[in-house]
C-alpha cells in the first residue's frame, strides 16, 4: 500500500495530546487525543495502491461534518472537534529505507491512523434530564479497517451521528434515528449531502422525551442481578435461540463495567436500597460503551438506547421479558418543573 505525503514530520507524544484536560472521554479504549491540525499537517493520507488515487483524509471527514452542522445552526457556536485516534500506522521516507529504527530521525518517520472517532459540541442547544445538562452533538468515526486499500479507488465508508452528550460524565446519547452507521460516499460533497440528510431528519425532541421517561421505571437489586445475569447468559445462546430474543450488542467486559458501576458510580449507582432508574442504568450502559474499539462503540451505543426502551417498554405493559423477573414495576413519574 503505497502513501501520499503530506509532510513528513512528526510531532512529539506531547504536541499529539488536545489541550481537553478533563479525564472523562466519549470513548476511552485504547485510543489517544490528538488535534485537527495535527491530523492535518502531521500524517500521510493513505491511498488506493492500484490507482493511486488518494483516500477522502481523516481531516477533510472532521471538517466536511463540523461544516455541515455550522450550516444548518447558523447562529449557534460549534465547538472545535474532539478527536480519539488508534491503530498508528508507522512507516519511513525513502531516505531512511534500510536504517535501523533506532537511528531515525523524527523527520524521517511517518504516521497515520487507521481509525478515527469525533465529536463536536452545540452547547446552546441543550436539555436537562434529572438535573443533568445534555448537550446537542455530532460527530462520526472512520475506519480504514473497512476499506480495500490495495484496489482502485471505490465508494469509501463513514459513520456518522447526531444526538446529545451527558454532561456530567461525557456519555453520548445515541437514538437509532440519529445514527448512520454504514455511509458510503465517494466525495466530500457527497459526505456533506449526506451527513446534511441524517441531521434534518433526527428527532431531537422526541429523543429527548423519550430519555426522559426512563425516569419513571426502576428495578431492584433482586431484579438488576437477574439482568445482567441474563445479559451475560445470552452471550452462549445458540443463533435459534438468539433469534427470538432482543438482539443485544454487549461484551462480557463491559457487563462487568455496569455491575461495578452499579455500585460505585457517584452520579448514576443504585441508592442505599438497590434501586435504580432507567435513566440512571442506561448511563451506566453507555459508559461501558466507552470501552468499545472506535469501530464499534457507536452501534453498541444505540444499540444500549434501544435495549433500555425494551426494558421499559416491557415495565410499562407488565410483559413477559427474557431479560426481566416477573415481578410488577415500581414506577416513579418525574416531578413536571
Amino acid at each position: 500500500m503505497e502513501l501520499t505525503a503530506v509532510i513528513q514530520q512528526v510531532v512529539s507524544n506531547h504536541e499529539v495530546e488536545s489541550s481537553i484536560s478533563n479525564s472523562n472521554h466519549f470513548i476511552e479504549a485504547n485510543t489517544q487525543q490528538v488535534t485537527f491540525a495535527h491530523l492535518k499537517q502531521d500524517c500521510t493520507i493513505p491511498v488506493f495502491a492500484k490507482d493511486n488515487e488518494t483516500t477522502i483524509p481523516h481531516f477533510e471527514f472532521i471538517d466536511a461534518v463540523r461544516e455541515t452542522a455550522q450550516q444548518l445552526f447558523p447562529e449557534e457556536m460549534v465547538t472545535m472537534p474532539n478527536i480519539r485516534t488508534s491503530h498508528v500506522i508507522k512507516g519511513r521516507i525513502p531516505s531512511a529505507i534500510g536504517k535501523p529504527a533506532k537511528e531515525l530521525f523524527e523527520h524521517e518517520k511517518t504516521i497515520y491512523y487507521e481509525r478515527i472517532a469525533f465529536m463536536v459540541e452545540i452547547p446552546h442547544i441543550n436539555a436537562y434530564i434529572d438535573n443533568q445538562k445534555l448537550n446537542l452533538t455530532i460527530g462520526g468515526v472512520r475506519s480504514y479497517s473497512e476499506q480495500n486499500l490495495f484496489s482502485k479507488k471505490s465508494i469509501e465508508k463513514f459513520k456518522i451521528f447526531i444526538g446529545f452528550k451527558n454532561m456530567v460524565c461525557c456519555n453520548l446519547c445515541i437514538a437509532t434515528d440519529g445514527l448512520k452507521d454504514d455511509l458510503r460516499v465517494s466525495s466530500i460533497e457527497e459526505l456533506k449531502s449526506k451527513s446534511r440528510d441524517l441531521f434534518l431528519s433526527y428527532n431531537q425532541e422526541e429523543h429527548i422525551d423519550t430519555m426522559r421517561q426512563l425516569q419513571g421505571y426502576t428495578i431492584n437489586q433482586q431484579q438488576f442481578a437477574h439482568l445482567v445475569g441474563k445479559m451475560k447468559l445470552y452471550q452462549h445462546l445458540d443463533k435459534q435461540q438468539k433469534q427470538q430474543l432482543f438482539d443485544l450488542k454487549i461484551t462480557d467486559s463491559q457487563i462487568n463495567t455496569i455491575i461495578k458501576n452499579y455500585v460505585d458510580d457517584a452520579h448514576f449507582g443504585a441508592d442505599d436500597y438497590g434501586y435504580i432508574n432507567l435513566w440512571n442504568l442506561y448511563n451506566l450502559f453507555t459508559e461501558s460503551s466507552k470501552s468499545n474499539y472506535i469501530d464499534h462503540f457507536l452501534s453498541r451505543n444505540c444499540n444500549t438506547y434501544e435495549f433500555i426502551n425494551h426494558l421499559g417498554r416491557s415495565l410499562q405493559n407488565q410483559e413477559d421479558n427474557y431479560f426481566l423477573q416477573k415481578y410488577n414495576p415500581i414506577v416513579h413519574m418525574p416531578e413536571i418543573l
